[in-house]
């Protein structure tokens, strides 16, 4: 149906076009040509003075009078491009409402990037952490950096902040889906674990105690888990393999991965931005 709209269009101005030429500027042309034959061209014949209001009409049509002569004796033939007008009016305004060509999508409610961004929010599913291994899957690793005191580390989803959390757990689902099962080591930090850690005779971090993301629940150390057991060693080539892929689906989500920092930390994925920025952010909601 939209490819004959343009066609009906076209046809109607070549008619409207038609008629202005037929009956406007054709007839007045007409006009002028019958007056110039009726009038005496002999310069030979004396002139005769004939009153004006007794010459024919045809005599008295030129140049635009003919025109308005044609409107008073053809007050049909005005009417048909007056009325054509509306219709051609009425077609183009139906074309661009099919069309959709009347439509900002900038402006259309749920076409906008924002709205979609918001409506896939609140249609994805909520993904719900999973249940702790239990303390005896940790002892590997608790062997292998004693630095790090995971026997002591906060594993607590509910502290960390929401939106973050579903960041995580989705990554951790890719990962899984990789074969590369992940378990959260972790998240929330105090500031004076912090400061512990920053601290400590082995160099753990380089930042103190309100300086990380820890502290605000928008960081998570994560690490593989194999056979049951948790494994952090970097010189375990598995674990490597785990962590790249940790990187590569971080960075896919918009987080940001510690394994590209000078100060490497593989299994350190955290919210991306300043800290500063991000809490401005957040007090603003």
């Amino acid at each position: 149906m939209m490819f004959f709209v343009p066609l009906i269009v076209a046809g109607i101005v070549l008619l409207l076009l038609w008629l202005g030429w037929r009956f406007f500027l054709g007839g007045a042309q007409l006009q002028v040509e019958r007056a110039t034959i009726a009038t005496p061209t002999d310069l030979a014949c004396e002139p005769v003075d004939i009153p004006a209001v007794d010459a024919p009409p045809s005599r008295r049509l030129s140049g635009a009078g003919g025109v308005f002569a044609w409107m008073k004796a053809w007050p049909v033939g005005m009417l048909l491009p007056m009325l054509a007008l509306p219709l051609v009016a009425a077609v183009v305004a139906i074309t661009l409402h099919f069309g959709g060509y009347h439509k900002d999508p900038q402006f259309v409610p749920g076409e906008y990037a924002h709205g979609n961004q918001i409506r896939q929010a609140l249609l994805e599913e909520k993904l719900v952490p999973p249940p702790p291994l239990p303390p005896s899957a940790f002892v590997d690793a608790v062997a292998e950096k004693p630095q790090l005191a995971l026997d002591k580390a906060d594993r607590d989803w509910a502290r960390m902040d929401p939106a973050f959390v579903q960041d995580v757990l989705r990554v951790m689902e890719r990962m899984k889906a990789r074969g590369f099962p992940m378990v959260l080591l972790e998240g929330y930090r105090s500031a004076e674990r912090q400061n512990k850690l920053a601290g400590g005779s082995t160099k753990v971090t380089q930042a103190k105690g309100g300086e990380s993301k820890h502290q605000y629940g928008l960081a998570a150390d994560l690490a593989p888990v194999r056979s049951g057991k948790v494994v952090i060693s970097e010189r375990d080539p598995w674990a490597m393999q785990a962590y790249n892929a940790l990187g590569e689906e971080a960075q896919a989500a918009g987080l940001t991965w510690g394994g590209v920092w000078s100060f490497r930390d593989y299994g350190h994925i955290e919210r991306a931005g300043s800290l500063r920025a991000l809490l401005v952010q957040r007090n603003k909601k």
